[in-house]
């Protein structure tokens, strides 16, 4: 049967569940409805090469207005969808219409978490997830300032390079006592502190806020710290992770648990729904958890077991994960999840400055790799996680 597939959400995800679908013959309706008014786009690059005008709007779209024309796929973009009858098989939407579906996909994704403190609302205040986003950052960035960064993550990090190879002070902020805690061993924290400090940012590590202060126009001036302090800047980057959006799922009765939670298959608690992407958590087998991923990787992949999986096929989606990170001239690529490991090897000396990487070992088999500048090791974990880690499992430094 060539029935109507709807997938609500223009990112990644969705964009991959459209393209598979027709590749994988489905000569069905395909609708993909987004919020925002751009086609869809790569959002990787919005913390680098676009943040710093490298690369233009359309440099990131996944594909030509035209291709979706050509493969049939209808677009609805700049609308949301606030709600969805699972009886009826209907979507409503923010501009008054429906839309109706024989089998619905979700590909949300996520939004950045906020912070509820005062002053949080100021102009220059902002997040960093979407084209608007850099837009809103632009005007700052344009001029000489200092910039201020919550969170000493991937995002914040990121923004903190671009920042600095622009000219700008350059304050981050971080609650943790090291910078990346939640994804990289001390080794990592370690080199990535001495790279940002070498390169003139300045790091507050184990520092809380209570807020941001503002000027008589409602503009940001300052973060203020737990202890009272103020940190003057012209533009403050909120940078503490992400939420997925499950929220749409939630309230249509499907199961949710920080993500849409799914089987192998990408499908959800109602067998005419599926999700796939960041807002998704499934179980892993390979890591014997559940798990949520936000990263390329698992949005290109999962959209594509979905559309496999709507089409026909039997899926069981557990993939070995993979991120990456650039800053300045270094980029990271971590293969596999770390968490639970006990035992870390380093291979090679970070303090030459030239490549080298992290294995992490849980009962003698590794289950990550963080690679610095050395992409041949994280290809080669990529095909060994969760093998017995021997000497020559991964290459020399």
């Amino acid at each position: 049967m060539q029935d109507r597939i709807v997938i609500v959400g223009a990112g990644q995800a969705g964009a991959q569940v459209a393209q598979s679908l027709r590749m994988g013959g489905f000569e069905g309706e395909v609708v993909l409805i987004g919020d925002e008014p751009h086609p869809p786009y790569q959002r990787p690059p919005l913390s680098k090469k676009h943040l710093a005008g490298a690369i233009e709007d359309e440099a990131l779209h996944l594909r030509p207005a035209a291709f979706y024309e050509q493969n049939r796929i209808e677009c609805r973009f700049d609308v949301k969808v606030t709600g969805i009858d699972r009886a009826a098989r209907e979507l409503a939407l923010s501009d008054g219409e429906t839309v109706s579906y024989d089998r619905l996909v979700l590909a949300t994704g996520t939004r950045p978490r906020t912070l509820s403190l005062p002053g949080a609302e100021l102009a220059g205040v902002v997040s960093l997830r979407t084209i608007a986003d850099v837009e809103a950052m632009r005007p700052v960035l344009l001029r000489p300032g200092r910039i201020a960064i919550v969170g000493a993550g991937y995002i914040g990090l990121e923004v903190a390079a671009v920042a600095r190879s622009l000219g700008h002070e350059v304050v981050v902020v971080e609650a943790q006592d090291r910078v990346m805690k939640r994804v990289v061993s001390p080794a990592l924290s370690a080199f990535f502190e001495d790279l940002h400090r070498k390169n003139g940012v300045e790091l507050m590590l184990g520092t809380g806020i209570s807020g941001f202060a503002g000027d008589e126009t409602g503009q940001v001036r300052g973060v203020l710290l737990a202890d009272g302090q103020e940190i003057a800047c012209d533009l403050a980057l909120v940078a503490v992770g992400a939420a997925p959006n499950d929220e749409l799922a939630a309230a249509a009765g499907l199961d949710v648990d920080d993500g849409i939670l799914v089987d192998g298959a990408g499908q959800t608690s109602d067998p005419a729904i599926y999700a796939a992407g960041d807002c998704t958590r499934f179980f892993s087998g390979r890591y014997g958890r559940s798990i949520r991923l936000e990263s390329v990787q698992n949005a290109i992949d999962q959209a594509k077991a979905v559309a496999a999986a709507l089409t026909g096929a039997e899926e069981d989606y557990d993939p070995v994960p993979w991120f990456w990170s650039d800053q300045y001239a270094i980029k990271l690529q971590i293969a596999g999840l770390s968490d639970g490991y006990d035992e870390t090897r380093v291979v090679g000396d970070p303090a030459e400055g030239g490549g080298f990487y992290v294995a992490y070992l849980a009962d003698g088999r590794l289950i990550a790799a963080d690679s610095v500048n050395h992409p041949r090791s994280h290809m080669m974990a990529r095909r060994a996680i969760g093998k017995p880690f021997t000497d020559d499992l991964l290459p020399a430094a």
